[in-house]
């Protein structure tokens, strides 16, 4: 397989119906590491909202389980996404979601802006310091995968198009961006787990690296210094030099996904063990599209089991291991 060949193959599809393919292979083959970096810049964006930190600070899941805390945003979005949103793996992972959300009292302009991280930040990242910046159906994807999760989380009001995203991320941020002391407790502890990823001597040079990255507002709300403009240079000057050399790489073949690896999970997980411990005793609730359809007819499954792996499978993947 050539380098552009899959990009050839995503420009043929049609990313209103093929949205969760295309995210797949943008995650999980033609850009896995930077998807990942770009979802993680999103969440730090998160905690420049002092609405949002506030409410993540009195939690203290990152102080008490920081890892843990990170594993488990990573493999429910993987888990919604695995074998398709519509999927009952990924409506699971949906109802799962809501369930620890329920707990809490938080706005619908925060879930958006919130949802809108996701969509933008892996965006803006890849199209700075991917191998290539992704094109229009991949763009169109992450839209799609955005507004099908909000439709899934009952989030009201979700923009159609990726510049209506944008624009209600960066007009959110300047309305709510503040410094408050919980913004940087929560974000130093999401540091520490990043840094402890390393050996403890290169600990301080990757905490200067990340922050390098960051923009201005960002670490104003968050409580940190703008870095030294050399930092800021030699930290995109070595992202760049990273990108040039992906570039030149073999395309990854399709019979090496790169899927997470949680620290957290060496032997795999449940569903029931992402999250906080308290969210497997709260009842789990339909679906917004369940229950507007139950009047019409019985509304789909409301639980997956979970199958030997330690994941949920859906009826038709256990009735397959069972004829098998």
């Amino acid at each position: 397989m050539g380098r552009y060949s899959r990009l050839h193959e995503i420009r043929r599809m049609d990313p209103a119906r093929d949205y969760a393919e295309i995210l797949l292979l943008i995650s999980q083959y033609e850009f896995p590491w930077d998807y990942r970096q770009g979802v993680s810049v999103a969440f730090l964006r998160d905690y420049g909202v002092p609405r949002i930190s506030v409410l993540l600070d009195r939690t203290q899941e990152f102080e008490r389980a920081g890892q843990k805390r990170y594993d488990d945003t990573v493999l429910i979005g993987y888990e919604m996404a695995a074998e398709g949103f519509d999927s009952e793996r990924g409506r699971a992972a949906a109802r799962h979601l809501n369930r620890i959300h329920g707990k809490y009292s938080i706005p619908n302009d925060d879930f958006r802006y919130v949802l809108a991280t996701t969509v933008v930040g892996p965006k803006r990242w890849i199209d700075r310091f991917g191998w290539r910046p992704l094109c229009a159906q991949e763009v169109q994807a992450l839209v799609e995968a955005g507004r099908k999760t909000a439709a899934v989380m009952g989030i009201e009001d979700a923009p159609d198009t990726y510049e209506g995203f944008e624009r209600l991320l960066d007009s959110y941020e300047e309305r709510m961006f503040a410094y408050d002391p919980a913004n940087r407790r929560v974000a130093n502890a999401s540091f520490r787990v990043m840094a402890s990823w390393y050996p403890r001597p290169l600990r301080p040079l990757v905490a200067r690296f990340s922050l390098a990255l960051l923009d201005e507002p960002l670490l104003t709300a968050l409580g940190f210094r703008p870095q030294p403009r050399w930092a800021q240079a030699s930290a995109s000057a070595a992202l760049r030099l990273r990108a040039r050399c992906v570039r030149r790489l073999p395309a990854r073949p399709r019979r090496f996904p790169s899927r997470p690896q949680p620290r957290s999970y060496p032997f795999g997980w449940r569903l029931d063990d992402l999250g906080p411990h308290w969210a497997r005793n709260r009842p789990l609730e339909p679906l917004p599209d369940e229950t507007e359809g139950a009047a019409d007819g019985p509304s789909r499954p409301t639980a997956a089991a979970p199958d030997s792996s330690g994941r949920t499978s859906s009826p038709d993947r256990r009735r397959r291991a069972r004829n098998s």
